[in-house]
């Protein structure tokens, strides 16, 4: 049950901001008449803030704050969201985002998968893969009902009403799930905060580089998805009916990474990055091959959410796994940011062609990485 709920939770913190603005910036647009460019770009300052507050969110998790840090990110997101009902004004609406960055790096998956790994080491494995597993459900139920609040009440009303959704979800379920930490036990943690991590810096920037390159890819494909695939041909019905195959997939693979859990993660990423790749590739070759390219990034795509908790998790002990994973987020996050700005402009000055045989650059090097990071670990588990 309490892997459930920590889905659910999940699945309406990011309903309510990371996902929000795909079903809303246009009745917001059609109602202010602010530029596309500039309601996106408050999403896009919101995971910068996310990203340069990582490392201090993983302070407090391993100082033993991360119960009611999690718990406070609904009524941060809270807050945000009445901001942005209120907002008549592009300054108001800015800073509702701002605010709402604040809350994504309180309460979205690096926060609790933080959390998790320090309170549980490496049984958390099982819980992150469980939660993520849930939560692949979340465009499928969020949009949709996003959609539904919109057209039944406006995007103002649709603001204070997933709001107040949030107040009265998220702090009793993550109060419910997770056990609370004593006085003691954060007495005793400190100590852990100033003392360099174990990790090497090799295997540290290894990481941050894969994981970096794999936000950048999956935010320049949920962005840009439905675009190239018109581009290659299909129209716009069914380049969303092919997109939608991508909840599914990324739902199946992380059924098949269950049964294969007792492996080391490296190779859960290794097969992420390899799919992604491969997908990415057969749609650059052959765009009449999109529903097995979508079959294939969407598996791949959806053994990331894993990976990102899991491999971590199998390199650095429990006590310095939230310190890292703050660490590790903020450039993640950041080219996550930059992303949507940089993608725009390679597309409007190079056209869907180039942008997707980048992208399959990109990919092909986070496959070499992965590939590094595996050789790495072995030569230093190899005796000298």
């Amino acid at each position: 049950m309490p892997i459930f709920l920590l889905g659910v939770v999940q699945i309406l913190s990011w309903g309510g901001s990371f996902y929000l603005l795909a079903v809303m910036a246009r009745p917001i647009i059609a109602e202010t008449h602010w530029s596309q460019q500039w309601v996106y770009g408050a999403l896009s300052i919101s995971i910068l803030i996310s990203g340069l507050l990582a490392p201090l969110t993983g302070r407090l998790i391993a100082a033993g704050h991360g119960r009611r840090l999690l718990a406070g990110s609904g009524i941060v997101m809270a807050a945000g969201l009445v901001m942005m009902g209120f907002a008549h004004h592009y300054a108001l609406f800015f800073l509702a985002w701002c605010v709402i960055g604040i809350g994504m790096a309180m309460g979205l998956y690096d926060a609790l998968f933080s959390v998790l790994g320090t309170l549980y080491g490496g049984q958390a494995r099982s819980m992150i893969t469980g939660i993520t597993l849930i939560s692949g459900f979340c465009t499928s139920l969020v949009w949709p009902g996003t959609a539904g609040l919109i057209h039944l009440f406006g995007w103002r009303d649709a603001c204070y009403l997933c709001a107040l959704l949030l107040l009265i979800s998220v702090i009793p379920i993550y109060l419910y799930a997770l056990p609370a930490t004593s006085a003691a036990e954060r007495a005793a943690r400190p100590a852990t905060i100033t003392r360099s991590s174990s990790l090497a810096p090799q295997l540290f920037w290894l990481l941050c580089a894969i994981f970096t390159l794999a936000s950048v890819i999956m935010t320049a494909m949920s962005l840009q998805l439905i675009t190239l695939l018109q581009a290659s041909g299909y129209s716009l019905a069914a380049a969303l009916g092919i997109s939608a195959i991508l909840g599914p997939c990324q739902v199946g693979s992380r059924l098949v990474d269950i049964a294969f859990r007792r492996g080391h993660p490296i190779w859960t990423a290794f097969f992420s990055v390899a799919l992604v790749a491969i997908g990415i590739i057969v749609l650059a070759i052959w765009p009449g091959m999109a529903l097995l390219s979508m079959l294939l990034y969407g598996a791949g795509n959806g053994l990331r959410a894993i990976v990102r908790g899991t491999l971590p998790l199998a390199m650095v002990p429990p006590e310095e796994y939230a310190l890292v994973v703050g660490r590790m987020a903020r450039p993640a996050l950041i080219g996550q940011a930059l992303t949507p700005v940089i993608g725009g402009y390679v597309f409007d000055r190079a056209g869907a062609s180039t942008t997707l045989w980048l992208l399959c650059l990109l990919a092909l090097i986070n496959v070499l990485l992965v590939l590094g990071l595996r050789y790495v670990l072995v030569t230093r588990r190899s005796p000298q």
